[in-house]
């Protein structure tokens, strides 16, 4: 901006050690052509300016247009800098069709000479502040723009330079054009005051000049010697035409005698005193801002700046629009999504020599997590699950799995606890917030020895923990003497005594309400459970008469 790097200037001139801090009060942020804002702290801009380089996030302007009856839409009068208007328009449209932005119903283009980007909301409920976020995550209607002040310097250096750095070589520079400007229009003055001289003698003896010119072969010689003229002033009378004698007038030379003179003293005591030239700078940065002031287009800021805007959590159920699905894993590790909530008794088909490993209910903005044999977390937006007729794509494409198998398929919650072993009996409980995978990778949670591998992961229902082993012995104990815990390998939760057997199931309950277990077709509620109830790590006891074979407290 014009206007503030002019006040910028003027005070460096005033203060020369003055700090990055004290310049950015008057050249406060970049300005850029197309408008828009800027969301950055004060402290950022400081020290992206301190150190040549830095951010600047950048957002379109917008304001809402009231159509009546609690109908409204969305206008974006200026967007970020260097950014297409024909493609964010496109953007934006390709976001519509593919139902990414389930919040907006529409998308004009009704800009002539300036920005008109009209948006329509779905309805009036829409809350525009939620869905303009949303498009900042998704499109250019937020950039980030990086600064980079890399610069030639006065010496013709490349280096990285300041934001004082770089108004200092700008005022170098001026004070060398000064400089030179000067000193050229001081040598024209002696120049043409050296001429003057010469004139003023050849006007007191215009009679003599004249025969000396017309009768002498060497009148130039004979007019520097009988006169004494410097070669410039010969050569300028010998070179003025007729014409021009009548212009010899002694009133005329003097006076332009006198003001060449005037004005020589002038540029001489400016030239000899830096604090003049500091001021004559002054005075052209005064007169460029007289010129470029904030009242005109090009002195006016044309980008707005405040401080870095706060965070808004979008819920994911605005950005996506919910539809219930059916989600399937198979054995091999193929995952799709069904529309709609189908029977979870189904028949679906799979590829050749593959079946049906996990099936849940979920909605679109679920996210749907996976627990691996390696101890690992995985997330995926239940709404990024591949839909249609065909057999989905293989899990191991969204997630790195590795050589691990997926043991456990959940909807995310959030508030839940879960508790999770290993095959050996070694387990813990952890709050379900904790093993929310951010990336690709997963998280890891259940640390493993050697040929141990993750086995459970079932969610925390009671206050009471029943786990039973391979070797067909059943534990009961208090879940408080189950550690909680972020990450780590866990204790051991049942003693086996002999090598090869592990566990085979856990369950939570309330201890008031008994030990519910599948039997005979239906569920069978044990209550009297003295006789299993024992220390954490112990052995336990055989199960109860008609628990099922197969050592699973629920139906499998």
């Amino acid at each position: 901006n014009v206007s503030e790097v002019c006040d910028g200037l003027l005070y460096l001139i005033k203060h020369p050690e003055c700090e990055v801090g004290n310049l950015v009060k008057y050249i406060i942020a970049p300005d850029f052509p197309t408008g828009g804002k800027i969301l950055e702290k004060k402290q950022d801009i400081v020290k992206a300016y301190e150190t040549g380089k830095g951010a600047f996030r950048i957002r379109a302007k917008w304001e809402k247009e009231d159509l009546g009856h609690g109908q409204y839409q969305i206008v974006v009068k200026e967007i970020p800098y260097q950014v297409q208007k024909s493609r964010l328009i496109e953007k934006i449209a390709a976001l519509l069709i593919n139902k990414k932005i389930p919040m907006l119903d529409d998308v004009r283009d009704e800009s002539a000479e300036d920005i008109r980007i009209v948006l329509v909301p779905k309805s009036r409920l829409v809350d525009a502040d939620v869905l303009m976020e949303h498009l900042y995550k998704q499109t250019e209607l937020e950039t980030r723009f990086n600064m980079n002040l890399n610069v030639l310097d006065g010496e013709g250096v490349p280096r990285v330079l300041s934001l004082k750095e770089i108004l200092q070589e700008f005022l170098k520079h001026r004070h060398e054009v000064l400089v030179r400007r000067s000193q050229y229009r001081l040598d024209k003055i002696n120049h043409r005051l050296e001429v003057l001289d010469g004139y003023i003698i050849a006007f007191l003896n215009l009679d003599e000049v004249i025969k000396i010119i017309r009768e002498e072969d060497e009148a130039k010689a004979i007019m520097m010697k009988k006169f004494s003229l410097t070669d410039i002033q010969a050569e300028a009378i010998l070179n003025m035409k007729l014409r021009s004698l009548r212009k010899l007038e002694e009133i005329q030379l003097k006076e332009e005698h006198k003001n060449l003179s005037e004005e020589k003293a002038k540029i001489e005591e400016l030239l000899a005193n830096e604090v003049l030239r500091w001021s004559a700078i002054s005075e052209e940065i005064k007169d460029i801002k007289s010129r470029f002031n904030k009242k005109t287009i090009l002195g006016r800021r044309m980008t707005e700046v405040s401080d870095e805007a706060p965070i808004m959590d979008v819920p994911l159920e605005a950005m996506i629009e919910k539809e219930p699905i059916t989600v399937l894993l198979s054995e091999k590790g193929w995952i799709r999504a069904v529309k709609g909530h189908a029977d979870l008794k189904e028949d679906f088909k799979f590829k050749d020599g593959d079946e049906l490993k996990f099936i849940m209910h979920a909605q679109t903005t679920d996210k749907i997590m996976l627990f691996d044999t390696d101890g690992k977390f995985f997330a995926i937006p239940a709404n990024d699950i591949p839909r249609g007729r065909g057999f989905g794509q293989p899990v191991r494409l969204m997630v790195d799995l590795g050589d691990s198998d997926i043991i456990h398929i959940f909807k995310y919650v959030g508030d839940r606890k879960l508790i999770v072993t290993t095959k050996s009996g070694k387990g813990f409980v952890v709050k379900e917030k904790d093993v929310l995978a951010q990336t690709k990778t997963g998280k890891k949670v259940l640390n493993l020895d050697s040929k141990d591998e993750a086995f459970i992961c079932k969610e925390v229902l009671g206050d009471t923990l029943a786990i039973i082993g391979e070797n067909r012995r059943l534990l009961v104990y208090p879940l408080s003497e189950v550690p909680e815990m972020g990450r780590g390998k866990g204790v051991m939760l049942q003693k086996y005594g002999m090598a090869g057997i592990g566990v085979s199931d856990v369950k939570t309950f309330n201890l008031e309400e008994g030990l519910p277990y599948a039997c005979n077709g239906g569920i069978r509620v044990e209550t009297e459970l003295l006789a299993w109830i024992g220390k954490r790590a112990s052995v336990g006891k055989l199960p109860p008469f008609g628990f099922p074979r197969n050592n699973k407290f629920d139906k499998s």
